[in-house]
């Protein structure tokens, strides 16, 4: 056994881990479980259930990742997790298989990073990026796109898509999808704003920035029904080109939402 994993962790044969990856002091992982290059697994984790975890990955301890779906229609199946890289997983955090339901995986994407306390339902697809603060809870089948930032304590009911860029502040009960680039709070939950200083940081161009503030005034702020508002959006993209992309971004967002979105 490599001398990064620790005599007391226990690995399944069939396990198959990069030789630099390091385990800590009891922790377990099954048969069906791969850990690419450079990660690290705390101690007393699990890690479960047919499980593909990239490079660079860091599991604090106590995390419970790959165990099979919470769902009563769950008869067996195999059905997958699916871990990026460069993630940062921390402490009591679970992620659950997908259902045969849906397609059968949840996926992380790449560079999230993953407070205490969050659970990740099964079928989840959770982009690229994103911060989740401690004790955020996605049900099943939810989709978060990259750079989103979920609050602590905020839950998000199934099958919800939360856009790209968005953010939602503090014990927000997310039941409606939310568009790209909007900042939502509450109970009921309502949209405060737009994320104009997370889009600062990532490097908008101030005319980028002034077309996501455009979307968000059609959207919210101008009394439009919301086929009124999508029928508006093509002129934004018209009279700022560098914003072309943010505007097909929402367009396709609210082309495809299925719960109603965020009003």
């Amino acid at each position: 056994m490599s001398d990064l994993i620790h005599p007391t962790a226990i690995i399944a044969e069939g396990a198959v881990l990069h030789p630099s990856v390091s385990v800590g002091p009891y922790s377990v992982i099954g048969p069906h479980v791969q850990v690419g290059e450079g990660s690290r697994i705390g101690p007393h984790c699990v890690i479960d259930g047919h499980t593909r975890i990239g490079r660079n990955n860091q599991v604090f301890q106590f995390s419970s990742l790959g165990a099979q779906p919470q769902d009563k229609k769950y008869a067996g199946e195999v059905t997958y997790l699916e871990i990026g890289d460069g993630n940062t997983i921390r402490e009591f955090c679970t992620f659950n298989t997908g259902t045969a339901q849906d397609g059968g995986i949840t996926r992380i994407g790449n560079d999230n990073w993953i407070m205490a306390y969050v659970h990740i339902a099964h079928d989840c697809q959770l982009g690229n990026h994103t911060i989740l603060a401690n004790n955020a809870t996605l049900a099943g089948h939810v989709h978060v796109g990259d750079w989103v930032i979920l609050g602590g304590l905020s839950g998000v009911h199934q099958f919800t898509h939360i856009g790209a860029h968005a953010m939602a502040g503090f014990s927000s009960h997310i039941s409606q999808d939310i568009p790209p680039f909007m900042m939502v709070d509450g109970n009921p939950l309502a949209v405060r704003g737009f994320n104009v200083e997370g889009l600062r940081r990532r490097g908008f161009s101030a005319e980028r920035i002034r077309a996501v503030k455009a979307m968000h005034k059609l959207l919210y702020r101008q009394g439009l029904t919301l086929q009124a508002a999508i029928a508006a959006l093509p002129a934004i993209a018209e009279e700022i080109p560098d914003a072309r992309e943010d505007v097909a971004l929402m367009q396709d967002f609210l082309a495809t939402a299925t719960r109603g979105i965020a009003r």
